[in-house]
C-alpha cells in the first residue's frame, strides 16, 4: 500500500486528505486496527523517530506520549519507585517491574497526566500485555510500534469500542535524505534532520569550571535533548531518572519555555509528596477526576479545592492546605536535574530559574553573545554546562 486515504486533514474542513509516497514505494506503516486521521500520523510518524533516536542513542527500550505534534512526555525503560508508581498510576499495574516498555510508557504517560489526555503513543520495541493493560484504561488516540505481542493486540484492538488506533511501522525504513512540505502553494525543501545526539555531543565542550558529568546526568541529558528535537520550538526540556519531566513547548520567549517547563517539572516532584500520595480520595472517584483534583491540589488554587461543600465530592475526609512553604520545602531539596534547550540562552534569568527547579546539569547549543553570563550564572550556582553547538528547531 503506497497511499492511505484520510476522513480529512487538520480540521473538517479540508479535505481531501491523504498519505502517500512520492516516489510510488509502499508506506512503511501498517493500520492494524481503527482508522488513524492527519494529526494522529503526524503525532505517529514524529513519536517513533524519537524513541527509535533514544533507544540507539542509550541502548535501551523507550516511550514517548505525543499531543498536538510535540511530546507531553518521554523516557526510558527504568523500573519506577512505589512513589514514583502512585504517581504515574500504575501502582496496581501486575508485572510492571518485569516489563521494561511498560516501565517506559508509564513513566512517558505519567510525568505529565494532564497533557497526556488524549495521547498518540510511540514504543521503541514491541508492545506486549502489561503495557497494553495501561493503555486500556487511558484515554488514547492511538499507538504506533514496530510489532505487538497477540495478547497485546487483542487488547488494543478491543479499546474503545474496537476503534482504537493500532499502527505498525517497519523498524528498517529509512527516509529519503531530503524532505518537503508545502505552505500557502509554495514548496519547502530541506535536508532531514540526521543530527545524532549522543556521550560525545554532550560532553566534548564543557564550559563551566566544573565539568564533572555522571553517567545518569549523561542520559538524562540525551533524553532531554532528542526530546527537543522532536518537539516545536522554541522548546526546553527538563529530565531526570531517564525521564523528560518538563517539556515547555512551541512558546515565542525562552524564558517563557524554562518556566513552562520548570513547572511542569516542579509538578512531577510534587505529585510524589507524601501530601499527595496519601490524599483520601473517595472510592468512586474516577482515574481522571483524582488526576484533575492533584492538579488542582498542587497549584495555587489549592485553598479553592477545600472549601465546604467543595472538599467532599473528592474526599473521605478534607486533606490539609497545601501550602507555598510546604511546596518550597519539597522542592529545596530536589537535585541532580538535567536541562536541554533546542537553542542558545540569551539571557542568564534562564539559569536563574532552572536552579530553582533543581537543575545541576545542562546542555545547549551556546552561540549567543552573551554566553559569558550565562556560563559565570551556572558558576555561581555550582552547575556543570556544555555547549552542543547544534541547533535543534522543530517546526
Amino acid at each position: 500500500m503506497n497511499e492511505f486515504q484520510l476522513k480529512y486533514g487538520c480540521n473538517p474542513n479540508q479535505k481531501p486528505a491523504r498519505i502517500f509516497m512520492a516516489n510510488g514505494s509502499e508506506l512503511p506503516v501498517t493500520i492494524l486496527n481503527g482508522k488513524p486521521g492527519y494529526i494522529n500520523f503526524l503525532d505517529a510518524l514524529n513519536s517513533w523517530q524519537l524513541v527509535k533516536e533514544l533507544k540507539e542513542a542509550t541502548g535501551k527500550v523507550a516511550a514517548t506520549s505525543f499531543k498536538h505534534v510535540s511530546p507531553a512526555g518521554a523516557a526510558v525503560g527504568e523500573k519506577l519507585s512505589q512513589k514514583e508508581k502512585i504517581a504515574c498510576f500504575v501502582d496496581d499495574i501486575d508485572g510492571l517491574d518485569d516489563s521494561p516498555i511498560a516501565c517506559a510508557y508509564a513513566r512517558a504517560r505519567g510525568t505529565d497526566r494532564m497533557s497526556s489526555f488524549g495521547d498518540w503513543i510511540a514504543l521503541s520495541d514491541e508492545c506486549d500485555k502489561t503495557t497494553a493493560m495501561i493503555i486500556k484504561r487511558e484515554v488514547s488516540d492511538g499507538i504506533i510500534a514496530p510489532s505487538y505481542t497477540k495478547e497485546a493486540l487483542e487488547i488494543l484492538c478491543s479499546k474503545r469500542n474496537g476503534s482504537y488506533n493500532v499502527v505498525q511501522i517497519d523498524a528498517n525504513y529509512v527516509p529519503e535524505e531530503k524532505e518537503t512540505k508545502q505552505v500557502f502553494g509554495v514548496t519547502f525543501e530541506q535536508g532531514r534532520n540526521n543530527f545524532k545526539i549522543d556521550k560525545e555531543l554532550v560532553t566534548k565542550e564543557i564550559v563551566t569550571k566544573d565539568k564533572n558529568f555522571p553517567e545518569s546526568a549523561v542520559q538524562d541529558l540525551i533524553v532531554a535533548l532528542i526530546t527537543l528535537k522532536y518537539t516545536q520550538s522554541n522548546s526546553v526540556c527538563f529530565a531526570h531518572n531517564g525521564q523528560a519531566i518538563g517539556v515547555g513547548a512551541g512558546q515565542q520567549s525562552r524564558i517563557h519555555c524554562t518556566r513552562l517547563a520548570g513547572s511542569k517539572a516542579d509538578n512531577w516532584f510534587l505529585r510524589q509528596s507524601d501530601k499527595v500520595i496519601n490524599l483520601p480520595f473517595l472510592p468512586t472517584l474516577g482515574r481522571p477526576d483524582r488526576n484533575n483534583v492533584i492538579d488542582i491540589y498542587i497549584s495555587d488554587e489549592c485553598e479553592d479545592l477545600l472549601v465546604e461543600g467543595v472538599w467532599q465530592k473528592y474526599f473521605t475526609v478534607k486533606p490539609d492546605l497545601f501550602t507555598k512553604e510546604d511546596k518550597k520545602e519539597i522542592l529545596s531539596k530536589v537535585k541532580g536535574v538535567a536541562l536541554g534547550s533546542d537553542a542558545f540562552f540569551p539571557f542568564s534569568d534562564n539559569i536563574e530559574r532552572a536552579a530553582k527547579s533543581g537543575v545541576s546539569y545542562i546542555a545547549q547549543p551556546g552561540g549567543s553573545v552573551r554566553d559569558d553570563l550565562v556560563i559565570e550564572a551556572c558558576d555561581e550556582r555550582g552547575m556543570v554546562m556544555s555547549f552542543t553547538g547544534m541547533r535543534l528547531f522543530h517546526h
